[in-house]
Protein backbone atom coordinates (compact mmCIF):
# COMPACT_ATOMS: atom_id res chain seq x y z
CA UNK A 1 0.00 0.00 0.00
CA UNK A 2 1.09 3.25 -1.04
CA UNK A 3 1.87 5.60 2.10
CA UNK A 4 2.23 8.73 -0.20
CA UNK A 5 0.83 12.13 1.04
CA UNK A 6 -1.93 13.82 -1.64
CA UNK A 7 0.10 16.00 -3.58
CA UNK A 8 -1.34 19.62 -3.77
CA UNK A 9 0.28 22.56 -6.45
CA UNK A 10 2.65 24.63 -4.61
CA UNK A 11 0.95 28.29 -4.41
CA UNK A 12 2.12 31.50 -2.68
CA UNK A 13 -0.09 33.05 -0.71
CA UNK A 14 -0.46 36.26 1.08
CA UNK A 15 -1.46 35.94 5.37
CA UNK A 16 -2.16 38.34 7.48
CA UNK A 17 -0.87 38.18 11.10
CA UNK A 18 -3.26 41.23 12.58
CA UNK A 19 -2.96 44.92 11.74
CA UNK A 20 -0.07 47.20 11.71
CA UNK A 21 -1.37 48.85 14.81
CA UNK A 22 -2.13 48.53 18.09
CA UNK A 23 -5.42 46.36 18.06
CA UNK A 24 -3.57 43.42 16.06
CA UNK A 25 -5.99 40.96 14.93
CA UNK A 26 -8.20 41.48 12.22
CA UNK A 27 -11.88 41.49 13.28
CA UNK A 28 -12.33 38.37 11.26
CA UNK A 29 -10.22 36.18 12.93
CA UNK A 30 -12.06 36.57 16.28
CA UNK A 31 -14.28 33.90 16.91
CA UNK A 32 -17.75 34.21 17.86
CA UNK A 33 -19.01 30.97 18.95
CA UNK A 34 -21.67 31.91 20.56
CA UNK A 35 -25.34 34.21 20.49
CA UNK A 36 -26.65 35.36 23.59
CA UNK A 37 -24.65 33.14 25.94
CA UNK A 38 -25.54 29.96 23.93
CA UNK A 39 -22.69 27.87 21.98
CA UNK A 40 -23.01 27.77 18.47
CA UNK A 41 -21.77 23.87 18.16
CA UNK A 42 -24.87 23.25 20.85
CA UNK A 43 -27.40 24.92 18.40
CA UNK A 44 -26.02 23.49 15.12
CA UNK A 45 -26.11 19.43 17.01
CA UNK A 46 -30.07 20.70 17.69
CA UNK A 47 -31.75 22.23 15.00
CA UNK A 48 -28.96 21.28 12.01
CA UNK A 49 -26.71 23.55 9.68
CA UNK A 50 -27.13 26.01 8.35
CA UNK A 51 -29.16 27.34 10.58
CA UNK A 52 -31.13 30.79 11.20
CA UNK A 53 -30.90 32.03 14.74
CA UNK A 54 -32.91 35.13 16.19
CA UNK A 55 -32.06 37.42 18.87
CA UNK A 56 -34.97 38.31 20.12
CA UNK A 57 -33.38 40.87 22.95
CA UNK A 58 -31.70 42.31 20.41
CA UNK A 59 -34.74 42.88 17.95
CA UNK A 60 -36.24 44.47 21.30
CA UNK A 61 -33.31 46.56 21.95
CA UNK A 62 -33.54 47.60 18.71
CA UNK A 63 -36.97 48.80 18.21
CA UNK A 64 -36.89 50.41 21.53
CA UNK A 65 -33.68 52.68 19.55
CA UNK A 66 -36.18 53.54 16.83
CA UNK A 67 -38.90 54.48 18.77
CA UNK A 68 -37.54 56.51 21.79
CA UNK A 69 -35.48 58.15 19.09
CA UNK A 70 -38.34 59.71 17.45
CA UNK A 71 -40.61 60.08 20.36
CA UNK A 72 -37.78 62.67 22.19
CA UNK A 73 -38.33 64.46 18.75
CA UNK A 74 -42.38 64.49 18.25
CA UNK A 75 -45.38 64.17 20.11
CA UNK A 76 -47.15 61.42 18.50
CA UNK A 77 -45.35 58.57 17.13
CA UNK A 78 -46.16 55.21 16.06
CA UNK A 79 -43.55 52.44 14.03
CA UNK A 80 -45.67 50.37 11.74
CA UNK A 81 -43.23 47.29 11.19
CA UNK A 82 -42.36 46.91 7.76
CA UNK A 83 -43.58 42.79 7.53
CA UNK A 84 -42.48 42.56 3.84
CA UNK A 85 -38.95 42.82 5.43
CA UNK A 86 -39.62 39.99 7.31
CA UNK A 87 -42.89 38.41 8.15
CA UNK A 88 -41.83 35.28 10.32
CA UNK A 89 -44.82 34.83 12.93
CA UNK A 90 -42.09 35.07 15.72
CA UNK A 91 -40.36 38.44 14.29
CA UNK A 92 -43.84 39.93 14.29
CA UNK A 93 -45.62 38.99 17.00
CA UNK A 94 -42.12 40.32 19.58
CA UNK A 95 -42.72 43.57 17.96
CA UNK A 96 -45.85 43.75 18.45
CA UNK A 97 -45.82 43.25 22.45
CA UNK A 98 -43.35 46.03 22.43
CA UNK A 99 -45.90 48.03 20.77
CA UNK A 100 -45.74 47.91 16.96
CA UNK A 101 -48.69 48.54 14.10
CA UNK A 102 -48.47 46.28 10.69
CA UNK A 103 -47.22 47.85 7.78
CA UNK A 104 -48.67 45.44 5.12
CA UNK A 105 -48.24 45.51 0.88
CA UNK A 106 -50.20 42.89 0.21
CA UNK A 107 -53.69 40.85 1.05
CA UNK A 108 -51.38 37.90 2.61
CA UNK A 109 -49.14 39.98 4.73
CA UNK A 110 -52.55 41.80 5.60
CA UNK A 111 -53.71 38.13 6.89
CA UNK A 112 -50.71 37.43 8.60
CA UNK A 113 -51.48 40.66 10.63
CA UNK A 114 -54.81 39.41 11.23
CA UNK A 115 -53.77 36.04 12.30
CA UNK A 116 -51.05 37.34 14.91
CA UNK A 117 -53.97 39.34 16.24
CA UNK A 118 -53.24 43.09 15.17
CA UNK A 119 -56.57 45.12 15.31
CA UNK A 120 -57.27 46.48 11.41
CA UNK A 121 -57.09 49.95 13.03
CA UNK A 122 -53.67 49.10 13.52
CA UNK A 123 -52.39 47.66 10.01
CA UNK A 124 -51.21 50.39 7.41
CA UNK A 125 -52.48 49.05 3.72
CA UNK A 126 -49.64 50.03 0.93
CA UNK A 127 -48.71 48.63 -1.72
CA UNK A 128 -49.79 49.33 -5.85
CA UNK A 129 -51.43 45.88 -5.84
CA UNK A 130 -54.60 45.77 -3.48
CA UNK A 131 -58.08 43.49 -4.90
CA UNK A 132 -61.13 44.33 -4.35
CA UNK A 133 -62.01 41.90 -1.54
CA UNK A 134 -58.52 43.06 -0.15
CA UNK A 135 -59.43 46.51 0.19
CA UNK A 136 -63.30 45.23 1.35
CA UNK A 137 -61.55 43.63 4.27
CA UNK A 138 -58.61 46.74 5.04
CA UNK A 139 -62.06 49.01 5.22
CA UNK A 140 -64.44 47.36 7.00
CA UNK A 141 -61.41 46.56 9.71
CA UNK A 142 -60.78 50.67 9.54
CA UNK A 143 -57.19 49.86 8.77
CA UNK A 144 -55.24 52.96 7.05
CA UNK A 145 -55.10 52.42 3.52
CA UNK A 146 -52.39 54.80 1.24
CA UNK A 147 -53.63 55.08 -2.39
CA UNK A 148 -51.09 54.11 -4.56
CA UNK A 149 -52.60 55.05 -8.43
CA UNK A 150 -55.77 56.46 -9.53
CA UNK A 151 -57.42 52.84 -10.75
CA UNK A 152 -57.01 52.19 -7.00
CA UNK A 153 -58.75 55.80 -6.06
CA UNK A 154 -62.08 54.80 -8.47
CA UNK A 155 -61.89 51.51 -6.88
CA UNK A 156 -62.20 52.55 -3.52
CA UNK A 157 -64.87 55.22 -4.46
CA UNK A 158 -66.93 52.30 -5.87
CA UNK A 159 -66.89 50.46 -2.29
CA UNK A 160 -67.71 53.63 -0.13
CA UNK A 161 -70.79 54.11 -2.55
CA UNK A 162 -71.31 50.41 -2.28
CA UNK A 163 -71.24 50.85 1.92
CA UNK A 164 -73.13 54.12 1.41
CA UNK A 165 -70.70 56.22 3.63
CA UNK A 166 -68.11 58.82 3.60
CA UNK A 167 -64.11 56.65 3.32
CA UNK A 168 -61.13 58.05 5.10
CA UNK A 169 -58.12 57.57 2.60
CA UNK A 170 -54.34 58.29 2.36
CA UNK A 171 -52.40 59.36 -0.53
CA UNK A 172 -48.75 58.10 -0.64
CA UNK A 173 -46.76 60.94 -2.97
CA UNK A 174 -43.02 60.61 -4.23
CA UNK A 175 -40.22 63.13 -4.55
CA UNK A 176 -37.52 63.64 -6.61
CA UNK A 177 -34.79 63.21 -3.67
CA UNK A 178 -32.39 60.96 -5.09
CA UNK A 179 -31.03 59.29 -8.39
CA UNK A 180 -32.66 57.77 -10.13
CA UNK A 181 -35.99 59.18 -8.23
CA UNK A 182 -38.65 56.23 -6.52
CA UNK A 183 -41.04 57.36 -8.68
CA UNK A 184 -43.14 54.02 -9.69
CA UNK A 185 -44.97 54.54 -6.26
CA UNK A 186 -48.03 57.05 -5.88
CA UNK A 187 -48.22 60.17 -7.30
CA UNK A 188 -44.86 62.84 -7.62
CA UNK A 189 -44.60 66.32 -6.02
CA UNK A 190 -43.06 68.58 -7.80
CA UNK A 191 -44.46 67.95 -10.99
CA UNK A 192 -48.02 68.68 -9.16
CA UNK A 193 -49.63 65.34 -9.60
CA UNK A 194 -49.33 64.45 -5.63
CA UNK A 195 -51.36 68.05 -5.47
CA UNK A 196 -53.91 67.36 -7.87
CA UNK A 197 -54.78 63.67 -6.69
CA UNK A 198 -55.01 65.32 -3.38
CA UNK A 199 -57.93 67.55 -4.76
CA UNK A 200 -59.60 64.81 -6.73
CA UNK A 201 -60.16 63.10 -3.36
CA UNK A 202 -61.05 66.27 -1.77
CA UNK A 203 -63.74 67.26 -4.35
CA UNK A 204 -65.22 63.32 -3.85
CA UNK A 205 -68.41 62.78 -2.06
CA UNK A 206 -67.44 59.60 -0.86
CA UNK A 207 -64.05 59.75 -0.17
CA UNK A 208 -62.21 62.43 2.41
CA UNK A 209 -58.33 62.63 2.44
CA UNK A 210 -56.83 61.89 5.91
CA UNK A 211 -53.37 60.87 5.60
CA UNK A 212 -50.07 61.82 3.26
CA UNK A 213 -47.68 58.95 2.88
CA UNK A 214 -43.96 58.80 1.17
CA UNK A 215 -41.54 56.36 1.36
CA UNK A 216 -38.31 57.78 -0.38
CA UNK A 217 -36.28 54.75 -1.02
CA UNK A 218 -34.41 51.50 0.56
CA UNK A 219 -31.34 51.90 2.39
CA UNK A 220 -30.89 55.35 2.44
CA UNK A 221 -27.97 56.33 4.26
CA UNK A 222 -27.48 60.20 3.43
CA UNK A 223 -29.99 61.61 6.25
CA UNK A 224 -29.87 65.23 4.06
CA UNK A 225 -32.14 62.97 2.06
CA UNK A 226 -34.81 62.32 4.76
CA UNK A 227 -34.76 66.80 6.43
CA UNK A 228 -35.95 67.29 2.15
CA UNK A 229 -38.80 64.95 2.27
CA UNK A 230 -40.06 66.22 5.39
CA UNK A 231 -39.73 69.68 4.38
CA UNK A 232 -41.48 69.04 1.05
CA UNK A 233 -44.41 67.07 3.03
CA UNK A 234 -44.84 69.97 5.23
CA UNK A 235 -44.88 72.19 1.58
CA UNK A 236 -47.01 70.01 0.70
CA UNK A 237 -49.32 70.33 3.70
CA UNK A 238 -49.47 73.78 3.33
CA UNK A 239 -50.92 74.44 0.26
CA UNK A 240 -53.59 71.79 1.41
CA UNK A 241 -54.35 74.08 4.01
CA UNK A 242 -54.23 77.32 2.65
CA UNK A 243 -55.55 76.35 -0.83
CA UNK A 244 -58.09 73.29 -0.12
CA UNK A 245 -58.78 74.00 3.65
CA UNK A 246 -58.01 70.72 4.31
CA UNK A 247 -55.90 68.94 7.50
CA UNK A 248 -54.36 65.47 7.49
CA UNK A 249 -55.06 63.21 10.28
CA UNK A 250 -51.18 61.47 10.04
CA UNK A 251 -47.79 61.71 8.27
CA UNK A 252 -46.19 58.38 7.24
CA UNK A 253 -42.64 58.81 6.35
CA UNK A 254 -41.94 55.31 5.36
CA UNK A 255 -38.75 53.33 6.13
CA UNK A 256 -35.72 52.75 4.07
CA UNK A 257 -33.23 53.19 7.06
CA UNK A 258 -29.88 51.76 6.79
CA UNK A 259 -28.44 48.73 8.81
CA UNK A 260 -24.68 47.72 9.08
CA UNK A 261 -24.87 45.91 6.71
CA UNK A 262 -22.28 46.91 3.91
CA UNK A 263 -22.98 47.48 0.52
CA UNK A 264 -20.98 45.98 -2.46
CA UNK A 265 -20.31 49.54 -4.26
CA UNK A 266 -19.61 51.19 -0.76
CA UNK A 267 -15.83 52.36 -0.03
CA UNK A 268 -16.23 52.43 3.62
CA UNK A 269 -17.95 49.58 6.12
CA UNK A 270 -21.16 49.81 7.07
CA UNK A 271 -20.41 50.22 10.78
CA UNK A 272 -18.63 53.95 10.15
CA UNK A 273 -21.19 54.88 7.92
CA UNK A 274 -24.63 53.42 8.78
CA UNK A 275 -26.61 56.71 10.63
CA UNK A 276 -27.88 56.00 14.33
CA UNK A 277 -31.88 55.82 15.04
CA UNK A 278 -31.55 59.57 16.34
CA UNK A 279 -29.98 61.16 12.72
CA UNK A 280 -32.66 59.88 11.40
CA UNK A 281 -35.04 61.40 13.94
CA UNK A 282 -33.26 64.86 13.96
CA UNK A 283 -33.51 65.33 10.22
CA UNK A 284 -37.15 64.29 10.30
CA UNK A 285 -39.16 65.86 13.43
CA UNK A 286 -37.88 69.00 13.46
CA UNK A 287 -38.96 69.90 9.66
CA UNK A 288 -42.25 68.70 10.46
CA UNK A 289 -42.33 70.56 13.84
CA UNK A 290 -41.79 73.76 11.66
CA UNK A 291 -44.77 72.77 9.65
CA UNK A 292 -47.67 74.23 9.24
CA UNK A 293 -49.46 72.38 12.06
CA UNK A 294 -51.25 73.54 15.18
CA UNK A 295 -49.40 72.88 18.02
CA UNK A 296 -52.25 70.70 20.15
CA UNK A 297 -53.21 69.23 16.65
CA UNK A 298 -50.02 67.58 15.01
CA UNK A 299 -50.49 65.05 12.63
CA UNK A 300 -49.71 61.56 14.01
CA UNK A 301 -46.11 60.17 12.74
CA UNK A 302 -46.06 57.10 11.34
CA UNK A 303 -42.47 55.49 10.40
CA UNK A 304 -42.24 52.23 8.57
CA UNK A 305 -38.82 50.48 9.75
CA UNK A 306 -37.82 47.14 8.38
CA UNK A 307 -34.26 46.48 7.80
CA UNK A 308 -33.04 49.22 10.82
CA UNK A 309 -34.98 46.97 13.21
CA UNK A 310 -34.96 43.25 12.45
CA UNK A 311 -31.07 43.25 9.98
CA UNK A 312 -29.02 43.16 13.08
CA UNK A 313 -31.08 41.03 15.23
CA UNK A 314 -30.47 37.31 13.22
CA UNK A 315 -27.49 35.77 12.25
CA UNK A 316 -27.14 32.50 9.94
CA UNK A 317 -24.81 29.93 10.64
CA UNK A 318 -23.31 27.65 8.38
CA UNK A 319 -20.49 24.50 8.26
CA UNK A 320 -17.85 24.10 5.93
CA UNK A 321 -18.14 21.19 3.80
CA UNK A 322 -14.98 21.08 1.31
CA UNK A 323 -11.55 23.41 1.09
CA UNK A 324 -9.97 24.02 -1.82
CA UNK A 325 -7.47 25.76 -3.76
CA UNK A 326 -8.72 27.04 -7.48
CA UNK A 327 -6.91 27.50 -10.44
CA UNK A 328 -6.32 31.44 -9.67
CA UNK A 329 -4.54 30.45 -6.22
CA UNK A 330 -7.23 31.72 -4.11
CA UNK A 331 -8.55 29.24 -1.05
CA UNK A 332 -12.24 28.54 -1.51
CA UNK A 333 -14.35 27.74 1.46
CA UNK A 334 -17.64 26.06 0.59
CA UNK A 335 -20.39 25.97 3.03
CA UNK A 336 -23.91 24.51 3.07
CA UNK A 337 -25.69 27.48 2.92
CA UNK A 338 -26.17 29.24 -0.69
CA UNK A 339 -27.93 32.35 -1.87
CA UNK A 340 -31.13 30.69 -1.75
CA UNK A 341 -31.19 31.13 1.66
CA UNK A 342 -28.99 34.56 1.43
CA UNK A 343 -30.02 36.36 -1.18
CA UNK A 344 -28.43 39.79 0.49
CA UNK A 345 -25.20 38.33 -0.21
CA UNK A 346 -25.68 39.48 -3.72
CA UNK A 347 -26.20 43.21 -1.98
CA UNK A 348 -23.90 43.11 0.61
CA UNK A 349 -20.35 42.38 1.90
CA UNK A 350 -21.89 40.41 4.99
CA UNK A 351 -19.41 40.31 8.22
CA UNK A 352 -18.57 36.63 8.63
CA UNK A 353 -16.45 35.41 11.27
CA UNK A 354 -15.23 31.79 12.26
CA UNK A 355 -17.38 29.85 14.74
CA UNK A 356 -14.12 28.83 16.67
CA UNK A 357 -10.73 29.64 17.75
CA UNK A 358 -8.67 28.42 14.72
CA UNK A 359 -5.86 30.70 15.14
CA UNK A 360 -4.95 34.16 14.02
CA UNK A 361 -2.79 33.67 11.17
CA UNK A 362 -5.71 35.53 8.59
CA UNK A 363 -5.61 34.57 4.46
CA UNK A 364 -7.86 36.01 2.14
CA UNK A 365 -10.80 33.31 0.62
CA UNK A 366 -13.43 32.96 -1.50
CA UNK A 367 -17.15 31.56 0.13
CA UNK A 368 -19.26 29.69 -1.70
CA UNK A 369 -22.80 28.03 -0.95
CA UNK A 370 -23.62 24.58 -1.66
CA UNK A 371 -25.85 24.82 -5.00
CA UNK A 372 -24.55 23.52 -8.21
CA UNK A 373 -24.80 27.85 -9.42
CA UNK A 374 -21.56 29.47 -10.62
CA UNK A 375 -23.27 32.69 -9.62
CA UNK A 376 -23.99 30.75 -5.48
CA UNK A 377 -21.31 33.16 -3.94
CA UNK A 378 -21.45 34.19 -0.25
CA UNK A 379 -18.39 36.37 -0.12
CA UNK A 380 -15.22 37.30 -2.19
CA UNK A 381 -11.65 38.50 -0.38
CA UNK A 382 -13.25 37.98 3.10
CA UNK A 383 -9.95 37.23 5.33
CA UNK A 384 -10.32 34.34 7.55
CA UNK A 385 -8.48 31.86 9.74
CA UNK A 386 -7.36 28.26 8.59
CA UNK A 387 -10.84 26.10 8.48
CA UNK A 388 -11.51 22.84 7.68
CA UNK A 389 -14.80 20.78 7.18
CA UNK A 390 -17.14 20.35 9.83
CA UNK A 391 -16.03 23.80 11.06
CA UNK A 392 -18.31 26.80 11.42
CA UNK A 393 -18.42 29.75 10.48
CA UNK A 394 -21.26 32.69 11.79
CA UNK A 395 -22.88 35.55 9.11
CA UNK A 396 -24.23 38.71 10.77
CA UNK A 397 -26.94 40.77 10.05
CA UNK A 398 -29.59 38.63 8.25
CA UNK A 399 -32.75 39.69 9.14
CA UNK A 400 -33.77 41.40 6.40
CA UNK A 401 -35.35 40.20 3.19
CA UNK A 402 -33.52 37.12 3.33
CA UNK A 403 -36.55 34.44 4.82
CA UNK A 404 -39.15 36.64 2.87
CA UNK A 405 -37.61 35.94 -0.08
CA UNK A 406 -35.37 32.19 0.03
CA UNK A 407 -36.45 29.60 -1.60
CA UNK A 408 -36.47 25.77 -2.24
CA UNK A 409 -33.79 25.85 -5.02
CA UNK A 410 -31.68 22.65 -4.85
CA UNK A 411 -31.35 22.28 -0.89
CA UNK A 412 -34.57 22.90 1.66
CA UNK A 413 -34.88 25.86 3.45
CA UNK A 414 -33.40 25.67 7.42
CA UNK A 415 -34.67 25.83 10.61
CA UNK A 416 -35.27 29.12 12.58
CA UNK A 417 -34.67 29.48 16.19
CA UNK A 418 -35.04 32.15 18.65
CA UNK A 419 -33.09 33.01 21.73
CA UNK A 420 -34.48 34.88 24.51
CA UNK A 421 -33.03 34.76 28.51
CA UNK A 422 -30.86 31.90 27.02
CA UNK A 423 -34.06 29.68 26.61
CA UNK A 424 -34.19 28.62 22.82
CA UNK A 425 -37.18 28.42 20.82
CA UNK A 426 -38.09 26.75 17.27
CA UNK A 427 -40.08 29.55 14.90
CA UNK A 428 -40.07 27.35 12.07
CA UNK A 429 -39.31 23.81 11.16
CA UNK A 430 -36.79 22.65 9.11
CA UNK A 431 -38.29 22.14 5.44
CA UNK A 432 -38.65 18.21 4.56
CA UNK A 433 -39.45 16.72 0.48
CA UNK A 434 -42.88 16.34 1.82
CA UNK A 435 -43.58 20.21 3.19
CA UNK A 436 -42.16 20.95 -0.21
CA UNK A 437 -44.00 18.23 -2.44
CA UNK A 438 -46.87 19.24 -0.35
CA UNK A 439 -49.00 20.48 -3.14
CA UNK A 440 -48.26 18.76 -5.65
CA UNK A 441 -50.41 16.75 -7.71
CA UNK A 442 -49.63 14.27 -10.09
CA UNK A 443 -51.98 12.87 -12.43
CA UNK A 444 -52.87 8.83 -12.52
CA UNK A 445 -51.19 8.61 -16.50
CA UNK A 446 -47.82 9.66 -15.05
CA UNK A 447 -47.76 7.13 -12.21
CA UNK A 448 -45.90 3.91 -12.06
CA UNK A 449 -43.13 5.03 -14.39
CA UNK A 450 -45.52 3.21 -17.33
CA UNK A 451 -45.51 3.80 -21.04
CA UNK A 452 -45.78 6.88 -22.62
CA UNK A 453 -49.24 7.40 -24.24
CA UNK A 454 -47.92 9.27 -27.36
Amino acid sequence: MSTRLPYEKPTIVRHTVGLMNKFGRTSSTFPHGRIDGVPLRQLVDEHGSPLWVLSEAALRRKYRDVYRAFALRYPRVVIAYSYKTNYLSGVCAALHQEGAWAEVVSGMEYEFAQRLGVPGDRIVFNGPHKTQAELERAIDNNSKVNIDSYDEMYMIEEIAKSRKRQLEVGLRVNMELNYPPWDRFGFNVESGQAFEACKRIISSQSLRLNGLHVHVGTYISDVAVYQQMAERLSALCYRLQNELATRVAYLDVGGGHASKNTLHTAWMPAEHTCPTPDQYAEAICPALLRGPFDPKEMPLLILEPGRSVVDEAMFLVASVVAVKRLSSGVKGIVIDAGVNILPTAWWYRHDIVPGQDTGSIGEEVNIYGPLCMQIDVIRTGVTLPPLRRGDLVLIKNVGAYNFPQSMQFIQPRPAIVTIFNGKVDVLRERETVDYIRGLDRLPDRLKGGGKSPL
